[in-house]
This record gives structure tokens, sequence and C-alpha cells, in this order.
């Protein structure tokens, strides 16, 4: 993967490929970013122009041997290190690790702006935590213990290494912070708060931002032919997280106001039947629809309290969908929202731990319309 592959971010690759320039490269990095942020795809282009044989002033060839490999992740001197299923004790540990290896490669491939979830799901693993087990820290050890193949450099990419066992976090410390010369250890993680202080320590911290919306507006519009307008509502539900934009993009709808405004009406109507009806309708969606509903639905709050607080100027909103969160601001105030909010996330948090979709949409349906409507 070539730099030029991810959209903007300029200063955070300008700062890395003058720390290679420059031969100043922190031996462990932690690439820092929310969920939806490109800090996997900025690794791992900095490990391909690390490897490249004719490096160019602001991204590598592309078309050496080295890159070859690299675009493939197939390079012998990039390593990976990723979150999987617990391999149970009468299974052939070196056999699953070797079929995952070939699994992740296809899946970096097929979806370079990815998460955990669409990673659980691709191998099959979504109703098993996903973890990097303590048998990894002796494998990094082992594997790292021997010379390059081909390139001046090795690198051990580890993704999502809030996810190590402690035993495994535990045992790369020394690694970690006396590896062997020309030797990089590029952690990726979405929660540095969940790591231990230890690690956070003998890193250093490269913070990879979410997309602007005008970024992301304009990488929708010319790399996926959307028609502005719907770049426009997918960039305002998406906020800067490229990978559920891209899941918007192949879903059939976006969630829209009306589908918000009538849901709204019948807890403020507290029209149960009503509500019970939606609670079908949404258990007949499939996960990304449910997705949709509700982070639309924490936006339109989100919006509805800028109206509330006279800062329209800063509202995404347009057209229709701002005339109907206006008028649904007349009957709002910031604790109203607050709470809401809160609800909103809360039943999203269940959803992802596959809880029941329709008790969990009914069940926030009745507290939105206590809340509500007093």
């Amino acid at each position: 993967m070539k730099f030029s592959a991810i959209p903007g971010l300029g200063d955070v690759k300008s700062l890395l490929i003058e720390a290679a320039r420059s031969n100043h490269i922190a031996h462990a990095q932690l690439f820092v970013g929310a969920e939806g942020a490109l800090n996997l795809p900025m690794a791992i282009a900095f490990a391909t122009y690390l490897h490249c044989e004719n490096k160019g002033e602001t991204d590598s060839c592309g078309t050496c041997p080295a890159c070859s490999k690299s675009n493939k992740f197939i390079h012998p001197d990039t390593h990976f290190v990723f979150p999987l299923r617990s391999i149970r004790a009468d299974e052939d540990r070196e056999r699953i690790k070797a079929e995952m290896l070939k699994s992740w490669r296809a899946f970096l491939l097929e979806q370079p702006f990815a998460d955990l979830n669409d990673w659980t799901s691709y191998y099959g693993g979504e109703d098993k935590p996903a973890l990097i087990s303590r048998e990894e820290s002796r494998d990094i050890i082992k594997t790292l213990s021997l010379k390059p193949f081909e390139s001046q450099y090795k690198v051990m990419i580890i993704w999502q290494p809030e996810l190590m066992h402690s035993s495994a976090a535990n045992g790369i410390l020394k690694i970690l912070e006396e590896p062997a010369p020309y030797t990089f250890f590029f952690l990726v993680t979405n929660a540095a708060d969940k790591l231990l202080p230890t690690i956070i320590s003998r890193t250093q911290i490269i913070t990879i931002p979410l997309l602007g919306d005008e970024l992301l507006n304009e990488y929708l519009i010319q790399q996926h032919n959307m028609e502005a307008t719907q770049a426009a509502r997918v960039t305002s539900l998406a906020e800067g997280n490229i990978n559920f934009a891209l899941k918007l993009v192949d879903s059939e709808e976006v969630t829209d106001a009306k589908q918000f405004t009538d849901w709204m009406r019948a807890c403020y109507s507290k029209s149960y039947g009503s509500l019970v009806l939606m609670a079908d309708a949404f258990y007949g969606l499939d996960k990304l629809s449910r997705k949709n509903l509700l982070k639309y639905s924490m936006n339109a709050l989100r919006e509805t309290l800028l109206h509330i607080s006279g800062a329209d100027e800063m509202s995404r909103s347009q057209g229709n969908e701002f005339k109907l969160l206006k008028e649904f601001s007349k009957v709002m105030n910031t604790e109203k929202i607050e709470k809401s909010f809160t609800l909103m996330n809360d039943a999203t948090y269940h959803l992802e731990r596959n809880g029941s979709p329709k008790m969990i949409f009914l069940d926030l349906s009745l507290k939105l319309a206590r809340t509500i409507n007093p």
C-alpha cells in the first residue's frame, strides 16, 4: 500500500517520510486513532516506504520488487500480529495460523479500511472474542531474532494491541524497548487508554485523525462516483469514518430524516402500538441498517442541540431535513438531548454485542418516550 492510496493526512505522511529520509525513525511507534481512522493503512504504507528500493520524495515507487510484495502483503520483512479467536488445544496451531495469515492478506486486499468487526466476520469468528494470545509474544521474539531476508529493515505491525493477553503484552516489553538494529514495531490501536502504561511509555505516539467532511466528501465523489447530494448525506452520517462511509455507499439506502422523525413522533405521542411495529421492522433490518438508524439519530440529536443553542451556521442538515430538526428542537432541551443520546449510545453498545434487536429497540423507544415527553 502506498501513501497515495490513503486520502488526505498529508501532515502525518510528511512526518513519517521525513523521519525515514533523515534516518530518525523511532524503533517503536504507536499509531493512535479513533474507530474509522486510517492508522492501519498508514502503518502499512510506512512499512512499504521503508522497504521500497526506489523511494521518492513523497511516496514509495510502487513498482520495485519490494513494493510489489508489499502491495500483496507478502513482503518477508513485514510481519503482522492481529487478534484471532482462541485456538483449541486439539487444533494444529501452526496450520490455523498459516490459514489465518492467508485470510488476513486477502482481507487487507479486499477491505483496506476495515475494522475489527469486519475482520472477525471475514474469517467467521464474530461469535467468539478475538484476542492476541500469550503464545504470540514468543512468536514475535522468535521472528525478530532472525536477520532480515531482503530489506534493510524488519517491521512488526501489531494491530489492536489493546487486545493482547496481559502475559503477551508483558512478554514483549524487553524487545519493544531494545529491539535489534533496524527493527521497528508499529502498534496500531483504536483504544490507547486500554494499553499497558509500560507499552505506551516505550513508544512514540503518531496520532491519526479522522478525515474532515470536505475531504471525505471529495473522496466519495471522485473514487466512488457518488452524486454530490448522496455524498453529502453519507459524509454527514460517517463523521470522518471512511470505513463506515464505504458501507453506506454499498447499502441500498441511507437512513433519512423521515425515519427518525416518524420514530420521534411516535415516542413523543407515546403511540406504543406504533413503537411495537417499529421494533418489528427494526428486527427485520440487517446489522448495517440498524447501525445507520441509530447513527443518524445521534447525529440528529447533535443537530437539534445546535438549533437550540442558536448555532445553525454549524449545522450539517439541509433543506427539508433542516426544517424537520428545527421543529423537533421545539420539544427538546439540552437535558433531554443528553439523556436521549446516552440511551441511543447504550443501545448501540448492546447491539454490537449481539443483544436482541427487537427488545433493544423497544426498550430504547419506551425510555425515549419517557424522556422526550415525561
